[in-house]
């Protein structure tokens, strides 16, 4: 395989990067896989023949420099991203590439654009943190429904999942979450993401049929309130996920997802369900498809796809919906994800 101008895929051997990976071969994207497991990479390597491994642990910048050296842009999927992000981010800054992750976590992205907007402006690169599922499918959603508006009075994301089957990285990443808010519940209100230990609340959501009126945890708390407000003037964000998907991500036992079909996606389908509220006036933006892990895939590679083709608005740390014209966007995700946006 030639690896000029390849995309580095961080944590490919883990169940979303090897989504990752394989939507990056289907679009015909050179891909090298990379990762901190070098046995779990000679393994993937031994299943895809065409795609290069090169190991490298993130407390390592000299292996990372070589991970990346050639790259054309990096995918980080290696949670948690609390540990992951900044080193990866780091490496590709010296290498002067694109950075692009999928990360859920909600500190881990806030730091994003805290701590590494100067550094990513003035490499002059597009970073695109949260370029997933969560975080990055709402706040396009978010965007769309926005429109020519330039501020909205409140923005509620609803997700209703079918189930959740969490991924043990799932798992890390909501422990290292817990432990870093000790324990505390977030919301995004007033202009800024404020911590509490209010208990959580149910409440009832209309979602598009045929899912209809279903129960929903309030303010279950997701990385939407961090990437909508990055670059939308509004100044409450909530975020809502259908009770059955919340228990099974608390159960214990609740088993990792199985796959049912030949893509290897399980059989969780979605509806997310975006409203955008300004003066008394409401717009709606929903988005529905099929597996929460396998659809980052086609979300991050589209948008890597297009900042290699300088389809881009900005550079530095931006989120999705800043970075990317969002509707069309979002409508070149079909058919994974199908979507009904605001005329």
């Amino acid at each position: 395989m030639d690896q000029r101008l390849a995309v580095v895929v961080y944590g490919a051997t883990g169940h979303t990067g090897r989504f990752v990976l394989a939507e990056l071969r289907r679009r015909g994207l050179a891909a090298v896989a990379s990762g901190r497991d070098a046995a779990r990479l000679e393994a993937l390597a031994a299943e895809w023949p065409e795609v290069a491994v090169r190991p490298a642990a993130v407390d390592d910048p000299a292996a990372l420099d070589r991970a990346l050296a050639g790259a054309a842009a990096v995918i980080n999927c290696a949670g948690p991203f609390a540990v992951t992000a900044g080193p990866l981010l780091g490496a590709a800054l010296r290498a002067g590439i694109p950075y692009l992750d999928v990360a859920a976590e909600i500190e881990a992205n806030a730091a994003m654009f805290t701590d590494h907007a100067e550094a990513a402006r003035a490499a002059g690169v597009p970073v695109v943190p949260a370029m997933a599922f969560y975080g990055g499918l709402g706040d396009l959603l978010a965007t769309a429904a926005m429109g020519e508006w330039t501020a909205a009075d409140t923005v509620d994301v609803a997700y209703g999942l079918s189930s959740w089957r969490p991924t043990e990285g799932t798992r890390t990443a909501g422990r290292v979450s817990h432990e870093r808010r000790a324990g505390r519940r977030v919301r995004y209100a007033d202009g800024a993401l404020r911590y509490h230990d209010d208990a959580a609340r149910e409440a009832q959501w209309d979602f598009p049929e045929p899912l209809g009126r279903r129960a929903v945890v309030s303010e279950f708390t997701m990385a939407d309130v961090v990437t909508v407000p990055s670059h939308l003037a509004v100044p409450e964000v909530r975020t809502h996920m259908a009770v059955e998907a919340a228990r099974d991500l608390a159960g214990a036992d609740t088993p990792a997802p199985e796959a049912v079909d030949g893509l290897g996606r399980s059989d969780q389908t979605f509806v997310v369900d975006v409203r955008v509220r300004a003066g008394g006036v409401e717009r709606r933006a929903t988005a529905r498809g099929q597996d929460i892990y396998a659809v980052t895939a086609p979300l991050v590679v589209e948008a890597v796809q297009r900042v290699l083709a300088g389809r881009t608005r900005t550079t530095g740390v931006a989120s999705a919906g800043a970075m990317f014209g969002a509707a069309d966007f979002l409508r070149a995700l079909a058919p994974h994800v199908m979507v009904e946006l605001p005329a």
